[in-house]
């Protein structure tokens, strides 16, 4: 039975709480040691060199700058290496000076709780037998372990293989992919086998989602001879022509690079789309993939079959689902008012301390995600970043770092919207199993707390960590500030670098390949330039460089110095003026829609019972009696169910009095 100790309390100070209390004296992080292999030179000095010390005065070449560049060049190393490099020249500062560790790791290890209980909320009624599912996808469930269908897969494959409109939300981790490409894999085994065209279409928001939805999709389809192809951004261009070109029976796509192939791609259209598949359909159908997803549509086939899946729906698709998997555990932490600065240092404890494996960390913005890593780096942590500043081959070597397993998740700051919320913490506590999230909640954000508490199925909890140890990791991070500026400057340097490099073999490209550059066709894309700014404009929330120290309004040379309550106050305003825009939009008059007379009557019925009436009411038969599709007899039914509706509220007010 739970008890309101359970809940989280964040006004009453004096209420005591149920808390998952961190120890001070477990502040010592276990860092997995690397073993380092010298490299021996072999490398034999040429006797027929020659050093030739004459330089011509009158040559434009700059021996000073090409010394630097051949350096630079040289020594250009990964964020991880420059990390590990400042590591390596203070640990020989100290010379022997170490610290004792408090506890031994082994009683660290007890800080971290272990979930092995698995949570079976399938269905047994229902097996992928009685679906009637064909062999060789048997086989492939068989290899990905699927024993049976999750509560998804049960509720929508039976209805997708009759070819009907889907609209399914279900928990993140829930087995939503395999619930969409099995039944269309099925249909696609009795294809007609005359020609080789593009039946389906999934369309999802990311790039590291298609890669993830189709790797699901070829397991599932080893033993088949469907074709399934990626085309997403950051992948090789002309790879992916070659291969929509032969007509693939699945595309898995993202909206920007799909257009850029239907618009410069020859022999590649969608008029044979079968089925077309929104993944993450709430994300799909917002105001930022608006016009691209409009683009997609008008392109599409209009006799198809579409399903629309996602763990959070929008209104205009479906009422907002806020459940989160019945195996997360829910924890809080408070960060007390013009404290927003020790964010930074709670986060360096709880990943030093507790979450030492398989965590993610999530935050509003790409620049303090990237100041993060640094500062975990230098607190000796395995760290990476995932953003869209990054490649796509730098994405995808975080994500084959970051093996998926049983992971926790922490909330730098409190997301946008509790949508947000439900799909961040949706990362743990997947397909029946535990996890554990854990969000930082200031002053500002207890809003959205609220709403989390009101609507959360299970106890919240809060956690403390203990204020010296707090103060402990804002120490450590302050003494690594000119650390961070230096790694900061080389990365910008080097960049530059980079930059100027490839200006320099691009236009290198153009002189030798001249000819054939000019006549090369450019790509084209369905809206002018001028419509892409303005609509990336009208998608901005805020001024993107308030938070770089050199806007136009400030003097030029002075930079403003940022402090730690600075960056968590800008991560802050950024969240919340998303959900401001997010409110607002809400609250807009939503499209009038063709009014369907079959619909309306079976709204009357509904609303019937909702006012009270039951079968034996003569309105209630009236309407059954004479449903029709007719407009005429619509609107009377109608007008006699508001009659009805006026005389029972006369009712109720004379009772009342």
């Amino acid at each position: 039975m739970e008890t309101e100790d359970d809940f989280i309390r964040t006004i009453d100070e004096n209420e005591d709480i149920d808390v998952a209390e961190e120890s001070p004296d477990s502040d010592e992080e276990v860092v997995a040691k690397k073993t380092k292999t010298a490299k021996k030179s072999t490398t034999e000095f040429n006797s027929n060199f020659s050093f030739n010390d004459q330089f011509n005065s009158h040559s434009d070449f700059d021996p000073d700058f090409a010394l630097k560049y051949a350096k630079r060049k040289q020594e250009s190393t990964s964020l991880d290496e420059k990390i590990a490099k400042v590591r390596k020249k203070k640990k020989k500062g100290k010379k022997g000076k170490r610290r004792k560790r408090g506890q031994d790791s082994d009683e660290e290890e007890k800080e971290k709780i272990e979930f092995s209980e698995t949570i079976d909320t399938f269905d047994d009624q229902l097996t992928f037998q009685d679906m009637n599912v064909s062999r060789p996808l048997m086989k492939g469930l068989s290899s990905m372990n699927f024993e049976k269908p999750t509560p998804i897969q049960a509720a929508t494959i039976p209805v997708a293989l009759l070819g009907k409109d889907i609209c399914a939300c279900a928990v993140t981790g829930s087995g939503k992919t395999v619930a969409f490409m099995l039944p269309i894999l099925e249909r696609l085994l009795y294809r007609p086998k005359q020609a080789a065209v593009t039946r389906v279409l999934v369309l999802v928001p990311t790039r590291e989602l298609a890669v993830q939805v189709h790797t699901v999709s070829r397991q599932l389809a080893h033993h088949t001879n469907i074709e399934i192809q990626l085309s997403a951004g950051g992948l090789d261009l002309k790879a992916q022509e070659a291969a929509l070109r032969r007509g693939p029976d699945v595309v898995i796509a993202t909206p920007g690079r799909l257009i850029d192939h239907l618009h410069n791609s020859p022999n590649f259209n969608l008029n044979n789309i079968e089925i077309l598949v929104l993944d993450e359909a709430d994300r799909m159908l917002d105001e930022y993939f608006a016009e691209q997803m409009k683009e997609v549509i008008r392109l599409c086939s209009r006799n198809r079959q579409t399903m629309l899946f996602s763990a959070t729906m929008t209104d205009e698709i479906e009422r907002l689902n806020t459940d989160v998997a019945l195996g997360l555990r829910q924890e809080f932490i408070r960060i007390r008012p013009n404290r927003e600065g020790d964010r930074e240092a709670i986060i360096g404890a709880l990943v030093s301390r507790t979450f030492r494996d398989h965590c993610i960390v999530f935050i509003q913005t790409k620049k303090q995600a990237h100041r993060m890593h640094i500062i975990l780096g230098l607190l000796g942590i395995n760290v990476g970043e995932l953003h869209g500043n990054l490649s796509q081959a730098q994405r995808l070597d975080a994500l084959k770092k970051f093996k998926d397993s049983e992971i926790d998740v922490i909330n730098f700051t409190m997301p946008n919207t509790i949508k947000h919320y439900v799909h961040r913490v949706g990362r743990t506590a997947r397909a029946g199993r535990k996890g554990r999230s854990v969000t930082l909640v200031g002053e500002q954000e207890r809003k959205l707390l609220k709403e989390v508490v009101k609507k959360a199925r299970t106890p919240l909890k809060t956690r403390i960590v203990p204020q010296e140890v707090i103060v402990k990791y804002k120490d450590k991070i302050a003494n690594m500030a000119q650390d961070i500026l230096e790694i900061e400057k080389e990365e910008k340097e080097e960049s530059v670098m980079r930059a100027t490099e490839n200006q320099l073999n691009k236009a290198k490209n153009l002189l030798e390949n001249q000819k054939e550059m000019m006549n090369r066709q450019k790509r084209t894309w369905f809206q002018s330039h001028k419509e892409r700014m303005k609509e990336k404009a009208s998608l901005r929330l805020a001024d993107h460089s308030a938070l770089s120290g050199n806007k136009k309004k400030q003097d030029k040379g002075k930079k403003k110095s940022l402090t730690a309550d600075d960056r968590a106050l800008h991560e802050i305003n950024k969240s919340q003026e998303y959900a401001a825009r997010f409110s607002k939009k809400s609250f807009k008059a939503k499209r009038l829609r063709v009014f369907n007379e079959e619909d309306a009557t079976d709204h009357l019925i509904m609303n019937a019972r909702k006012w009270g009436y039951q079968e034996r009411d003569l309105t209630l038969r009236a309407i059954r009696k004479e449903k029709r599709d007719d407009t005429d007899n619509i609107r009377i039914l109608i007008k006699r169910f508001n009659q009805v509706k006026i005389c029972k509220r006369q009712a109720e007010d004379n009772t009342e009095i």
